[in-house]
Parts: C-alpha cells; sequence; structure tokens
C-alpha cells in the first residue's frame, strides 16, 4: 500500500524546500505507485544521485529527463498532485 495523498504533497513541499533528506524518509516508504517513486527520482537528482534517480522514474514509468532539474520537476509533480 503506497503513501498517503497529504504524505506525498509533504514530501514535495519538502523537496521545493530543499530538504531531500526529509522528503526521502517519506517516500522511500512506497516503492509502488508512481508519484512516489517519481518523487523518489527526484530526492536522487538534488542528492545528486543520477543513476540511482533513473532507477526511480523507471519505477515511476516517467522518462528521464534529458537535462535532469530538480526545480522543474518538482513543479510538475506539484501540478501534477493538483489535478
Amino acid at each position: 500500500m503506497g503513501i498517503s495523498q497529504k504524505k506525498l504533497t509533504q514530501a514535495v513541499t519538502q523537496l521545493e524546500r530543499g530538504d531531500w533528506q526529509g522528503a526521502h524518509e517519506i517516500v522511500q516508504k512506497d516503492e509502488e505507485t508512481p508519484l512516489a517513486c517519481w518523487a523518489h527520482g527526484i530526492v536522487h537528482i538534488m542528492e545528486g544521485d543520477i543513476p540511482n534517480a533513473r532507477y526511480w522514474y523507471r519505477q515511476a514509468e516517467r522518462p528521464f529527463p534529458p537535462e535532469p532539474d530538480a526545480a522543474t520537476e518538482i513543479a510538475r509533480l506539484r501540478k501534477q498532485l493538483s489535478g
């Protein structure tokens, strides 16, 4: 079972603040749902661990951006969560 929408929204807020460690604590509890996997990939972009980020994008079934930019990806994820 995945994390709640509320928890995922909290993780995105932490990403927006630059707190990838705090976001990681939330999203690592959900290794199945696409949005959590996408957030997990963004965490690793911010961390600088691109191979791990690529893995999580594959899990999310999302193409990995040619030039990964955390801020752009966070904004896209936020938009997706908003509906």
